[in-house]
């Protein structure tokens, strides 16, 4: 400190900022030093010290630079209480959007571990507990249209849909029972999102499950492993497959060892 000043180095110790901050903040009139000294040193006072605790804490809260020019000028209880309750629901928004991003961690770490402790050679006849997933509509595929056609449309309908929709889930695939018993397992009836908040349900119930390696809509192998194993074990099929890619293009990078799953609702006969 020198009579009563804080070189550049010593406010941004003070402030817990770095000298480059106090430096922008002067270039664009935010917080300028009250002296210029040799070399043209900058030079800030004690209130400029609360000053730039001022600013660190409006922009914790989200506040751009501009509004907080507009605030700390002219600052007063009713104009920062009026900030901050304007400012209230940006935040929530954000805590939200944090929360979401939590649930899609926790459910892409689950997924992955799983899939990892998986036995891939091995067909599983197992009661599975029911899942919280996003059903999205029937797929069309009327006048020529494709997978990608049916897909577009998929992520279109969860865009209008009532519901905030995580897209960054994957989108795997609903086939109709029926199908798989006629040996018709390309296209999926329905795409789906694995998401835990989501009001749609696959039921519990026993499932025949297997694995293969594969990009995706190459499970054919999968499906009639699975539809031999039924007819040997003396199984029907009661209810839709569910085609998933719990390692997919997130974790693999060659996407023809993508790791698919095939569960196929079935019971004794």
């Amino acid at each position: 400190m020198d009579n009563g000043l804080f070189s550049i180095s010593e406010m941004a110790s003070l402030a817990r900022v770095t000298r480059d901050t106090l430096i922008h903040y002067d270039k664009i009139g935010l917080i300028q030093p009250v002296l210029r000294g040799k070399n043209n040193y900058r030079y800030y006072s004690d209130k400029q010290l609360a000053l730039v605790n001022i600013v660190r804490t409006l922009q914790s809260l989200g506040m751009s630079l501009k509004e907080i020019d507009k605030i700390a000028r002219s600052r007063t209880p009713e104009r920062i209480l009026q900030a901050f309750t304007e400012q209230t629901p940006e935040i929530e928004k954000n805590i939200e959007k944090l929360l979401k991003s939590h649930t899609l961690l926790l459910t892409l770490r689950e997924t992955i571990a799983s899939a990892l402790s998986t036995d891939e050679h091995a067909v599983e006849l197992q009661q599975q507990e029911a899942e919280s997933i996003f059903l999205g509509p029937k797929n069309d595929y009327s006048g020529g249209r494709s997978i990608n056609d049916a897909l577009l449309q998929f992520y279109k309908y969860c865009r209008k849909t009532e519901d905030t929709i995580d897209l960054n889930y994957s989108a795997w695939g609903v086939f109709a029972g029926a199908r798989i018993e006629r040996g018709d397992w390309q296209g999926p009836d329905h795409f789906y999102f694995n998401n835990p908040h989501a009001h749609d349900e696959k039921p519990a119930g026993l499932y025949v499950t297997a694995y293969g390696r594969g990009n995706y809509g190459t499970g054919d192998k999968i499906y009639r492993r699975l539809t031999r194993y039924i007819n040997e074990n003396k199984l029907t099929i009661c209810g839709p497959a569910y085609e998933a890619y719990p390692l997919n293009e997130i974790s693999i990078q060659d996407p023809d060892n993508y790791l698919i799953r095939v569960s196929i609702r079935v019971k004794q006969k």
